[in-house]
């Protein structure tokens, strides 16, 4: 089985990923680490700033062809990060289809401005965020109603964070 986590940035989807890891014992590929080695070892040009459109555009094709291999090879796999597209089923047959699962984290505005800070002091739980200035309540408020539009536009499968946070995902 494949799991494809995604959504904004400090949704969880690291913390999240590895509780799965823990619980099931699937391995999971972060897309951030992948998105790092490939900058730091000039296999591309972008960097770590780039528009996340470009950054999709790179990275995704990579993902899905190794998300495809772990079908092939009856292998579970979760993959995390924001760079899954929100119209990726096309890019699957229904035999890959049926082994995947997909989940969008999204945190309601109510949500972001009643615990902000905590979502900040969290930040840090799996990986170190190094540049993290970027990340005020204005940016979250914007990406997570941006997010949350193209998941029900796309009619992907989501989990709105409301009042508190947790995320409880079954794959029995």
């Amino acid at each position: 089985m494949i799991i494809l986590i995604t959504g904004a940035s400090h949704t969880g989807k690291t913390l999240l990923a590895q509780k799965l890891l823990e619980i099931y014992k699937y391995p999971y590929l972060s897309m951030d680490l992948l998105k790092m080695g490939l900058i730091r070892s000039g296999n591309t040009q972008l960097t770590p700033m780039s528009d996340d459109r470009d950054l999709t555009a790179y990275l995704w094709p990579i993902v899905r062809e190794m998300v495809k291999t772990a079908i092939e090879n009856k292998q579970n796999l979760i993959v995390e990060g924001c760079y899954v597209p929100f119209d990726w089923k096309k890019d699957f047959a229904p035999e890959y289809l049926e082994h995947i699962r997909y989940y969008c984290l999204i945190m309601s505005a109510d949500y972001i401005k009643n615990h902000f800070d905590d979502i900040k002091h969290y930040a840090n739980v799996i990986e170190n965020r190094l540049d993290d200035e970027w990340f005020t309540m204005e940016n979250a408020l914007t990406d997570h109603a941006e997010i949350l539009k193209n998941a029900r536009k796309n009619k992907v499968n989501y989990i709105l964070i409301e009042d508190h946070y947790e995320i409880n995902i079954d794959l029995l």
